[in-house]
C-alpha cells in the first residue's frame, strides 16, 4: 500500500491534485499529532490541528487504524527515500553508518505506531510490505557500498544486518533514560559491523586463523 492509498481505495482512480494535496496535508498532521501525544489522540485532534471537518479526515482515511497506518508507510518510505539520499551524497564509507543511527533515532516512533496497529489487529507486515520492500533494498544497496570500500566487514549480508538493527533498537528501549549506556553500546555494535585489518572478513572467531 502507498500513501496514496487507503485499504478503501486501493485500485481505484487516482485522487485529484487537490485531493492529493489535501491529504498529504492530513497525513503531515496526524504524524506530527501521534508523535508528541501518542497513538491514543483522537481524529477529531488531528482534525482540528489540520483546520478541517472530520468528515474530511473520514473521507481519506475510513478509521483511526487507516490513517495511523498511512502514516507509518509514509514514515517508513520517507526513511527510504533518506537512505537513497545518503547513498548519493555521502561517501560508501560513512553512509551505511549514518542510515544505521537514523533507523535507530526514528525506532520508538515507529514502533509504537507498529504496537498501536497491532495491538488493533492490522497485519503490520501486509500493511508495510510495499515500504519494507524499498527499505531492504536500500539497506542491501548501502551495505554493498560499504563493503566495496572496505568500511564494513564483508561476511555480512542483508538478513543479519537488518536482525542486528531490529536488536539493536530493542536494546536502546532497554537502556531508555540511561543515554551514556545507549551511546556505548550503541558504538559497541557500530564497531561489530566494521571491516578489521585481520582480513576482508574481520578477525577470525576465538582467534582461530583462517586457512
Amino acid at each position: 500500500m502507498t500513501t496514496n492509498q487507503t485499504p478503501s481505495t486501493a485500485g481505484a482512480k487516482p485522487l485529484r491534485a487537490d485531493a492529493r494535496r489535501n491529504r498529504a496535508r492530513l497525513l503531515e498532521v496526524a504524524e506530527a499529532v501521534f508523535t508528541e501525544q501518542g497513538t491514543g489522540a483522537s481524529t477529531e485532534e488531528i482534525a482540528r490541528e489540520a483546520k478541517v471537518g472530520i468528515a474530511t479526515v473520514f473521507r481519506h482515511f475510513p478509521t483511526k487504524e487507516a490513517l495511523l497506518e498511512a502514516v507509518l508507510v509514509r514514515r517508513l518510505e520517507r526513511l527510504a527515500e533518506e537512505g537513497r539520499r545518503l547513498a548519493d551524497e555521502t561517501g560508501p564509507a560513512d553512509a551505511l553508518f549514518a542510515f544505521f543511527d537514523l533507523v535507530l533515532d526514528q525506532s520508538p516512533v515507529k514502533n509504537a505506531f507498529a504496537a498501536a496497529l497491532a495491538d488493533a489487529g492490522v497485519d503490520i507486515r501486509a500493511a508495510t510490505s510495499e515500504a519494507g520492500r524499498a527499505l531492504r533494498e536500500v539497506l542491501a544497496a548501502l551495505l554493498e557500498g560499504a563493503q566495496q570500500a572496505g568500511a564494513v566487514r564483508r561476511d555480512l549480508e542483508v538478513p543479519e544486518l537488518t536482525a542486528i538493527l531490529v536488536g539493536t533498537c530493542r536494546m536502546l528501549e532497554h537502556l531508555d533514560g540511561h543515554p551514556e549506556s545507549a551511546r556505548r553500546a550503541r558504538a559497541v555494535v557500530r564497531d561489530g559491523l566494521k571491516a578489521h585489518t585481520e582480513g576482508p572478513e574481520g578477525p577470525s572467531p576465538h582467534g582461530r586463523s583462517r586457512s
